[in-house]
C-alpha cells in the first residue's frame, strides 16, 4: 500500500456514538420483514426438468430433504429471525425455491462462514447458499451454479455533493473506506495505480475495526465513500438513513464475479441446481425474490455452472 494514505481507528465510545448521532434523514424507502413466520416468502411448485436432472446415484444427505448451509451473517442475505433462533433473508429463500424445484422438504444448518468448505466435503449438508464467490481456487475442490452477481456498494453520506462514481477517474483524490485485505481493497489499489498513471491523485484508503467505526467516519466527514458488500450496505442505508448510493463495483471488477450455490466436487447436483435455477428465472420467482430483499440490481440473466471464476492473486 506504499503511497496510499492509511488510517486506522476504533474504540469503544466512537463505536457507542456511532449507533446513536446518525439522523433521521431521508434515504430509500425500504423495509425488511425479519420475522420468522416469513409471510411474504414465495414458494413453488415442483420442477419436473430439474428433478429429472438428479443423477440416479446421488443421495442426499437426508433423504427428502435439501439440507443446506448458510451463514446468518447479517441482513439481507442470511440472518437470525427476531425469534433469535430461525434463519431468514435472500438466501434462505432462494434455498426455499429450490428445495421446492426439486420436490424436497428444506432444512438450513446455520454454520460460521469460515467452516462451511469442511462441512460440505464431509457430507454435512448437500449444499451451500451463502453469498459463496466463484473463485478458480474453490473451484478446484466445489462445483458452482450461479444464482447473483458479486456486487460491492459505493456509497456518501446523504447530503455528500458526490453523486457518481462509476471508473477510477470519478474516485481521484477521495478518501475511500475498506476492508483490509479484502477484494474490494484490491481493486481500489489498482483504481489508484491507474489515476496516478493518468496524471491524476491517488485514492486514500482508510481502514477501520468495525462497520461502528466506519460509518462514523463517513458520517463525521472525515471520509468521503464507503465501499463494502452491495447488499450489506443497502440494509444499512434502510435502517440508518444517512447514506446513499453512487454506485455498485463488480467483485471481479473490470469483468463480471457471480455469487453461487456451492456444492461438492463431482457430486453430479451443480448441473441441476443450475437447471432449477434458470426454470426460478423463467418464471419470474427468482426475480420476485431478490425484489422482496430490494437486491434486484444483483440479478443474474441466467444461471451457469462452474463459469469462470476470480483468478488466483
Amino acid at each position: 500500500m506504499t503511497g496510499i494514505p492509511a488510517i486506522r481507528a476504533c474504540s469503544f465510545a466512537l463505536m457507542m456514538t456511532a449507533l446513536s448521532s446518525f439522523s433521521e434523514v431521508r434515504a430509500d424507502d425500504l423495509t425488511f420483514d425479519l420475522s420468522p413466520e416469513q409471510p411474504g416468502r414465495i414458494h413453488v411448485v415442483r420442477d419436473e426438468t430439474a428433478v429429472a436432472a438428479i443423477p440416479k446415484n446421488f443421495k442426499f444427505v437426508t433423504p427428502g430433504t435439501f439440507t443446506v448451509a448458510v451463514s446468518p451473517g447479517g441482513p439481507p442475505l442470511a440472518t437470525y429471525a427476531t425469534d433469535a433462533k430461525t434463519v431468514v433473508g435472500a438466501d434462505p429463500d432462494i434455498a426455499y425455491a429450490i428445495a421446492d424445484s426439486l420436490g424436497l422438504k428444506l432444512e438450513l444448518v446455520p454454520v460460521a462462514w469460515i467452516d462451511w468448505p469442511l462441512g460440505l466435503t464431509s457430507g454435512k449438508y448437500d449444499a451451500v447458499i451463502s453469498n459463496v464467490g466463484v473463485t478458480e481456487q474453490r473451484k478446484e475442490k466445489f462445483d458452482f451454479s450461479t444464482y447473483r452477481q458479486g456486487l460491492h456498494g459505493i456509497y456518501v453520506k446523504l447530503d455528500s455533493k458526490i453523486s457518481s462514481i462509476k471508473e477510477p477517474k470519478d474516485a481521484a483524490g477521495l478518501r475511500f473506506i475498506v476492508g483490509a485485505g479484502t477484494n474490494q481493497e484490491r481493486i481500489l489499489l489498482e483504481w489508484s495505480k491507474e489515476n496516478v498513471a493518468a496524471g491524476l491523485k491517488p485514492l486514500e484508503l482508510q481502514y477501520y475495526d468495525d462497520d461502528a467505526a466506519s460509518l462514523l467516519a463517513l458520517a463525521s466527514g472525515r471520509a468521503d465513500v464507503i465501499v463494502q458488500p452491495h447488499a450489506q450496505l443497502i440494509y444499512i442505508a434502510a435502517r440508518d438513513k444517512n447514506i446513499k448510493s453512487v454506485g455498485t463495483l463488480s467483485a471481479g471488477w473490470p469483468d463480471r464475479s457471480d455469487v453461487a450455490v456451492t456444492t461438492r466436487k463431482g457430486s453430479g447436483l451443480a448441473n441441476v441446481l443450475t437447471v432449477a435455477t434458470n426454470d426460478l428465472i423463467a418464471s419470474g420467482t427468482y426475480g420476485k425474490i431478490l425484489n422482496h430483499w430490494h437486491l434486484a440490481e444483483e440479478a443474474l440473466p441466467k444461471s451457469e455452472t462452474n463459469p469462470p471464476g476470480l483468478p488466483k492473486y
